[in-house]
């Protein structure tokens, strides 16, 4: 509790399991944040990790 780090990983599994809050970059700009689950939900976070595509 109270502690802060930098966790730079694509493995969203391992993000998951390992986070209580997640601020998402692309390209530096922040896309999302907050609860992880909510944040990779987001339209903004499903396009820009999976591909419009399959968004």
């Amino acid at each position: 509790s109270g502690t802060t780090i930098v966790f730079i990983e694509h493995y969203m599994r391992a993000v998951l399991e390992l986070v209580d809050r997640l601020i998402v970059l692309n390209y530096g700009k922040v896309i999302a944040q907050g609860n992880p689950h909510e944040a990779m939900r987001q339209d903004d976070v499903v396009t820009a990790y999976l591909g419009g595509a399959h968004a």
